[in-house]
């Protein structure tokens, strides 16, 4: 073990001199090493994004809230016609659910709300300012206990202000900072379709899809004032949340019994609603992002076994033109196994050192890229280094390995006559 723990140290300083001697070809050997690793790390980089960046966006749409409607989020457009004639959900079917709630013990149901959105998405003014594609939510105070975003200023509806439908709004952060840049919009009066409502909260940041859908460009006002001032094609969805450590399936087949006994249904009537979730958002995308995944590795993959034949190539022809210096080796006593170690440790040494100029590279690709696009979630991880590196190392094992079995088999003799 000491001989050839020995015999690996002198083949690395053997390796490293070889570079420094011969360090144009080995830079343009280490090209395709380089690019391969880059590629790779950069695909890594960009789905850890992706992932962390859906993470997120169903973190924030609300992995435990149950979302209770006419049609499924999953229906095509031939279930949608067999499905067209299910009754709309009506706006006070939230508050009978709560009381199925409350009267259930130990439900693994804590809270519903009505959710109405007025579409299209609407303006919201001030005297001088405005701000477009604003998503207007119509609810009741129980929105408060499903919705992710906090109060970060003043407060939410009360039950008064809903039951009488009073003219309040609470505030997306996008849309107050808009209207109100550097000071606060608490009693300040917005005007929603020419109607003026006072402010009475704003919502805490909550951040972008990927920079392309905010989730502070909205208003929530109760839903009586909406139906008042905005009847049309305003469907109601019911927004359930789960209580805190529940079983999703056990509270999902709860929600279900509940509605259709709001409903009126008997044991052999279908559903006549649906109960969605993020879990039909995360089925969607799984194959989307497993293709990306194969398709992308796919082709950085390409990438390193180009940089592989390269620096196979390239071993090859050190081996050539060291073939005196293995037979001289060879001849002083030196070891099949110490030949084939010198080589193969040459050609990890490039990949190495390739796979760490890749590394680099991209790190600096990711620090520009954040600065270009800060709403991109591009997640440079320890796994990523660790998968570079490892991808490095398989790369100069099976690059090496033949030109340096080749060099171990030579013969002493045929190797000292060499020109």
């Amino acid at each position: 073990m000491k001989r050839f723990f020995s015999e690996f140290f002198e083949s690395i300083r053997i390796a490293f001199e070889q570079l420094n001697a011969h360090r144009t070809r080995a830079m343009l050997t280490m090209l395709g090493v380089i690019i391969g690793v880059l590629a790779v790390t950069l695909m890594g980089t960009a789905m850890n994004g992706i992932d962390k960046g859906v993470n997120d966006t169903l973190d924030i749409v609300g992995t435990d809230v149950f979302y209770v409607g006419r049609h499924s989020w999953e229906q095509s457009s031939d279930a949608w016609r067999h499905l067209k004639n299910r009754p709309y959900i009506r706006d006070n079917e939230s508050k009978k659910l709560n009381e199925i709630i409350a009267q259930t013990p130990n439900s693994t149901l804590f809270r519903a709300a009505p959710s109405v959105q007025w579409w299209p998405q609407g303006d919201v003014k001030t005297k001088d300012k405005s701000i477009t594609d604003v998503t207007v939510v119509g609810t009741d105070e129980n929105f408060e206990f499903v919705n992710k975003a906090p109060i970060e200023e003043g407060r939410f509806l009360t039950q008064i202000e809903c039951t009488t439908g009073r003219g309040v709004v609470v505030l997306g952060y996008d849309v107050a900072e808009a209207l109100f840049p550097g000071e606060s919009a608490l009693g300040k009066v917005v005007r929603l379709k020419g109607k003026e409502v006072q402010v009475i909260g704003v919502f805490a940041p909550m951040g972008s899809f990927f920079g392309l859908m905010s989730f502070d460009k909205n208003a929530v006002v109760p839903i009586k004032w909406l139906r008042k001032h905005y009847q049309w094609t305003m469907h109601t969805e019911i927004r359930v949340k789960m209580a805190d450590g529940a079983d999703k399936e056990e509270a999902r087949y709860e929600l279900m019994g509940a509605m259709r006994r709001l409903h009126g249904q008997v044991a052999e009537d279908e559903n006549n609603f649906a109960i969605n979730s993020t879990d039909s958002i995360e089925d969607d995308l799984g194959p989307v992002k497993a293709g990306l995944a194969i398709a992308g590795f796919g082709i950085t993959g390409l990438s390193l076994f180009v940089g592989a034949i390269g620096i196979m190539n390239i071993t090859f022809v050190s081996v050539k033109e060291r073939t005196r210096e293995i037979g001289t080796r060879r001849a002083l006593g030196a070891r099949r196994s110490s030949i084939l170690l010198q080589f193969l440790v040459e050609a990890i040494s490039v990949c190495l050192v390739g796979g760490l100029i890749g590394l680099g590279v991209a790190y600096a690709l990711k620090l520009g890229v954040d600065k270009a696009f800060p709403n991109f979630p591009f997640v440079f991880s320890f796994s990523l280094v660790v998968a570079a590196m490892v991808a490095s190392i398989t790369v100069g094992i099976m690059s090496g390995i033949v030109p340096a079995f080749l060099a171990s088999r030579l013969d002493p003799a045929t190797a000292l006559r060499h020109e």
